[in-house]
């Protein structure tokens, strides 16, 4: 009987299984051939406190000590954009992201492509740093190894029987007998609680596409912010010497590999478009994940209202890397029964606020 069993492979589930397998028994069940197939392997992943609702913030910054304990961050930055007519969004947008507001040539010296017959006001937040994923993937797989955790990947789980004594998963390569199940199954999360027998909480994946083009006008990039409008209709970042351009889409989908939709990207960059003098040409490659939300876009962390040896780890939406450490600290303490630095985020992310 295994103490610890995780579903899911994703920043959630790795992360899960390095704080609790000191605790117990531990194996993580991934249904793809490696760690962070989906939403944690395609994300423009970026270190922003404050990005995300209030709890979340709480937890970003919470766990910043262990992104600088293993060298995880590197310096990017963060620029918000808005057109002349738009004062009131470019206010709103430096407040919530603690940005300092720059003069057009300043931006244009950082950035040089932007174009300022559009743009009326820039910020830029020198706190953004991006993020290291697959290496914090890889420590969090290490950590559980080294206290005898178990990560199992293509084991794609079939059915879920509850037990006297815990659970059986059932999965093509074998059966698997726990006291507790801890559902990360991120976009399938849902499904996972279904098959369990128990309520669905209405967790909605939802999809974010990118598309990577050439360096905008043969321009070194490397030392750009991440650039935005102040409305999140669309976000540029540096990524191995181009530009990765989103949409920020979260068109709403059934869980599934998701693969990018040509209209939205398009859509997208001609939003990007007119806030830079380069024009997009050519689209090297494009992909999506799916980052999955909650009804009210809490993460969802404790054990379910109806069967409390059935604990949520879901709904880590689009702050799912950034809150990973502070997270899956915060479960491993419930689940161990012991007091919490981040106990003032309970009522936020309880899943029995579902009723």
């Amino acid at each position: 009987m295994i103490d610890f069993l995780i579903i899911g492979g994703g920043m959630a589930g790795a992360s899960t299984a390095a704080r609790i397998a000191p605790l117990g028994r531990t194996v993580l069940l991934e249904i793809e051939p490696a760690l962070g197939y989906h939403a944690s392997g395609r994300s423009a992943a970026l270190y922003e406190a404050q990005y995300g609702e209030p709890a979340t913030v709480v937890l970003n910054l919470a766990g910043r000590a262990f992104f600088d304990e293993h060298d995880l961050l590197s310096p990017r930055g963060f620029m918000v954009l808005a057109p002349k007519d738009d004062q009131d969004g470019f206010t709103t947008a430096c407040a919530t992201f603690g940005c300092s507001s720059l003069t057009l040539d300043e931006a244009q010296a950082i950035v040089p492509i932007l174009n300022a017959d559009h743009i009326g006001f820039a910020g830029l937040s020198t706190e953004a740093m991006d993020i290291d994923t697959d290496r914090m993937l890889q420590i969090f797989a290490k950590m559980a190894r080294a206290h005898g955790g178990q990560i199992l990947t293509d084991h794609r789980v079939q059915s879920i029987e509850r037990l006297s004594s815990g659970w059986r998963v059932v999965t093509q390569h074998g059966d698997f007998e726990a006291k507790t199940l801890i559902n990360a199954a991120g976009a399938w999360a849902d499904d996972i609680a279904k098959l369990a027998g128990l309520s669905p909480i209405g967790i909605t994946p939802k999809r974010r596409s990118m598309a990577r083009i050439p360096a905008p006008g043969g321009h070194d990039v490397s030392g750009w912010p991440m650039l935005m409008d102040v409305h999140e209709k669309w976000y540029a970042k540096p990524d191995a010497g181009k530009l990765l351009v989103s949409p920020a889409d979260e068109d709403p989908q059934v869980p599934h590999d998701a693969w990018a939709d040509d209209m939205v990207l398009a859509e997208g960059i001609a939003r990007y478009q007119p806030f830079v003098t380069e024009e997009v040409t050519r689209v090297e490659n494009t992909w999506a994940g799916l980052r999955s939300f909650a009804p009210d876009k809490n993460l969802v962390i404790g054990p379910s209202p109806e069967d409390r040896s059935f604990f949520w780890m879901a709904g880590q939406g689009g702050s799912g890397i950034q809150s990973a450490p502070a997270y899956s600290q915060y479960a491993a303490d419930l689940i161990a029964g012991r007091a919490s630095d981040v106990a003032e985020i309970t009522a936020a992310v309880t899943p029995a606020r579902f009723g």
